[in-house]
């Protein structure tokens, strides 16, 4: 009788465990909950890189093309305006809109513009991309300009219809909006 009394304390003693040990099932809503924590977060991680880090803004002007066309989305890093170098893209902001630009030059360089093309320092650009001549605008800036200091010398693609450098001057560094990362073209559908 001791044998059949013991094997029934050892069975439950063995079922004890077995029994503490299954996970409890946390309710459905607690999931939920969760998950609505963590696309919170990750929300508000997008909102914070896309209005401190990065920008976004969908283009609308022909004067960058082929390179950005109209309706494309362009997104540019906001903190990279102390390294511009030549044949960098960037946003400017002129008469209360974005516009994307070439550098030309940098602080310190001569522009000169003659001849249907761009003179850098003495040197005839040769600029790839570009398909039409170069021509100064009447009433624009006078040549030959030597960019100041803190500021950078800005050009359009598409040079005959642009609005640039050519017509305000150099631009602050401190008035641009950052370099072009990347550019998403728009598909006609």
């Amino acid at each position: 009788m001791r044998t059949q009394s013991a094997k029934r304390e050892l069975g439950k003693a063995s079922a004890a465990p077995a029994a503490a040990a299954a996970p409890q099932a946390t309710p459905v809503w607690k999931d939920l909950l969760f998950l609505l924590a963590k696309l919170a977060g990750i929300a508000l991680v997008f909102m914070v890189l896309f209005s401190f880090v990065f920008g976004v803004m969908r283009y609308q002007d022909p004067a960058m093309s082929p390179a950005v066309k109209d309706g494309d989305l362009v997104v540019f890093h906001r903190y990279t305006k102390s390294g511009y170098r030549p044949q960098d893209a960037v946003v400017v902001k002129f008469e209360g809109e974005k516009q994307v630009r070439r550098v030309v030059a940098t602080e310190g360089d001569t522009v000169d513009i003659s001849g249907g093309g761009v003179i850098v320092n003495g040197a005839r650009q040769q600029e790839t991309g570009i398909y039409v001549e170069t021509e100064r605008y009447e009433g624009g800036v006078s040549f030959p300009l030597q960019v100041p200091a803190g500021c950078v010398f800005v050009l359009g693609d598409e040079r005959h219809i642009a609005a640039d450098s050519r017509v305000y001057g150099p631009v602050k560094i401190a008035d641009t909006l950052g370099k072009v990362m990347t550019v998403i073209r728009r598909r006609g559908i």
